[in-house]
């Protein structure tokens, strides 16, 4: 009988193609429109995917393997989701609101005014709302990895967007239908498009302002087409689930121990994820103000007459388009 260290030997030194499925690593890929950079500096989300990737690497002892494309770079930002659902992408860390023309009631992840502060949202991912959107996420073909939200705010070309009647006859980017629905009410003309695409539309003057989250309001660096920024830093009525998620189809396929080491990783990833988006609340006044920009922040007054706006327009509309809806929608109040 051949000794074990020969066998191991003889597997190491084979070619790859004769190697047994065990002995081979899986190489995962994980896209997302944010600008790269590193494991250490750079836009917090492409941050976390490299660290989720090396965390899984290290907890799957090499058999699983990542490689990053950010900036759209392999796929263009609204094919993601779908791209998920279908098994041809690994991973996507993507506004779940973005898919909403393909699955409605992802949009509870941008609904304005629904969820206004981090212990809120956050507090969804174990509670009867968040079982739920998991569970209809699963049935369109989805698992979700880390639970991501983030807080934002509104730069603009002119005047600051502060109260309701400020948008009126702006062209603004609400960054999902529910949000869009709200400005309509208060009579501004939206603008359908990725958030790595406000730039060119507000250097051209195509949009006139732009809500999105704080660390994107700094990484795509609209200061330099801004002369105004309204904060979430001090409540807002905009938080999105961003969260990071993989093809059921791919994560299935994957032996159970590299199922595990996937979800702990992203489940150890969400304590970073928030203190990076809340650190961003703050960083991007200091950003906006080095300009010359004029920064300013939300009152409780301000963000309750956006709620009812809310409540009466996208929060009504939602509700109606289906009963999972309604029933994500009811489950959502009840964490305010």
């Amino acid at each position: 009988m051949l000794k074990r260290r020969t066998i191991l030997g003889a597997i190491a030194t084979s070619p790859v193609w004769l190697q047994p499925a065990w002995a081979q690593a899986k190489t995962l890929k994980i896209s997302h429109q944010f600008p790269g950079g590193t494991i250490n500096e750079g836009d917090f989300r492409d941050r976390l995917t490299r660290m989720f990737g090396l965390d899984v690497e290290q907890r799957s002892k090499g058999a699983l393997k990542f490689e990053i494309y950010p900036g759209s770079s392999l796929m263009k930002t609204n094919a993601q989701f779908s791209s998920l659902r279908k098994g041809a992408l690994d991973l996507s860390l993507v506004p779940l609101s973005y898919a909403g023309g393909e699955v409605p009631e992802v949009n509870i992840g941008l609904m304005p005014g629904l969820v206004t502060s981090y212990e809120q949202g956050y507090g969804w991912k174990n509670a009867e709302v968040g079982r739920e959107l998991n569970r209809i996420l699963q049935e369109k073909g989805i698992v979700l990895v880390s639970w991501i939200w983030q807080a934002g705010g509104v730069a603009s070309r002119g005047k600051p967007v502060i109260e309701p009647e400020d948008v009126k006859g702006m062209k603004i980017r609400g960054g999902s239908r529910e949000m869009d629905l709200i400005l309509k009410a208060a009579g501004a003309a939206v603008v359908t498009l990725p958030s790595n695409e406000i730039y060119a539309a507000m250097q051209t003057g195509a949009v006139d302002a732009a809500l999105t989250s704080s660390t994107s309001l700094i990484s795509f660096r609209l200061e330099e087409v801004s002369k105004a920024l309204t904060t979430g830093r001090t409540g807002a009525y905009w938080f999105m689930f961003e969260p990071l998620m993989m093809s059921k189809a791919v994560f299935d396929r994957l032996p159970r121990d590299q199922q595990a080491a996937i979800m702990a990783a992203g489940a150890e990833q969400e304590a970073f994820a928030r203190k990076a988006a809340q650190q961003d609340d703050e960083r991007v006044a200091a950003v906006y103000k080095k300009v010359g920009a004029k920064v300013v922040d939300l009152t409780s007054a301000t963000l309750k007459k956006w709620q009812a706006i809310a409540r009466a327009t996208a929060w009504k509309d939602y509700g109606e388009k289906n009963e999972n809806s309604a029933k994500l929608l009811r489950l959502a109040e009840r964490t305010l």
